[in-house]
């Protein structure tokens, strides 16, 4: 695992500067196929946006985090999803890109429902507080979500599930970090097939370490 400052990140994504995320992305990348390892994930769901900017120059595939809540979202029969994160996030085609070849509809939030999500998420979450009152907001917009027809929501932040569950959620939640990290146990503990100098592993095609 290896991270640069989540402050290193947000100085980048609030000056609109998503080639200067990529290049910390690939930096951690390239660390991490140094020392070995067979793919990689990102749980933060807002920087994603940089990841279609520096996949090509990786050293080692990406499993997407939109791809694997996509992929739950087929299997479990949802047709019409409402997109909560950040504003950075659901403004942007992380998720449109893979729900849409799947004709999975979205719906996004209201540009003031994405400012104040934005604030609870940033200012708020992160920090560790949980208000009553942001957890009565964001279950509102999901419920306006379910009145336009969404059929799932998806939890696209680390930190929305630490107040939004199925327990208190209108929509029935997809939280893509929990749903990513049992994807990513999947793809490591299928086997390796070795084919010659290189092996195959977690449909993956990779040097041999």
């Amino acid at each position: 695992m290896h991270t640069h400052s989540f402050a290193d990140y947000v100085h980048c994504i609030e000056r609109d500067d998503w080639s200067g995320v990529g290049e910390l992305m690939l930096a951690s990348a390239n660390k991490l196929a140094t020392i070995g390892c067979a793919f990689l994930i990102c749980p933060d769901n807002t920087i994603h946006r940089a990841l279609p900017d520096i996949e090509a120059r990786s050293r080692l595939p990406w499993l997407h985090i939109a791809e694997v809540v996509a992929a739950e979202a087929v299997e479990r029969g949802f047709g019409r999803l409402g997109l909560t994160g950040t504003r950075w996030l659901v403004e942007s085609e992380v998720y449109p890109g893979r729900l849409t070849p799947r004709r999975i509809e979205f719906v996004r939030p209201t540009v003031a429902e994405r400012g104040e999500i934005n604030r609870i998420i940033m200012d708020e979450l992160v920090g560790g507080r949980m208000e009553p009152e942001s957890i009565d907001y964001i279950q509102s917009v999901i419920g306006r979500m379910k009145d336009q027809g969404c059929d799932a929501v998806v939890l696209g932040c680390t930190e929305l599930p630490l107040i939004i569950s199925a327990a208190n959620s209108p929509l029935p939640p997809l939280d893509s970090t929990r749903l990513l990290a049992r994807a990513a146990l999947r793809q490591a503990a299928q086997p390796r097939i070795r084919i010659g100098p290189r092996t195959e592993r977690n449909g993956f095609d990779e040097l041999e370490s």
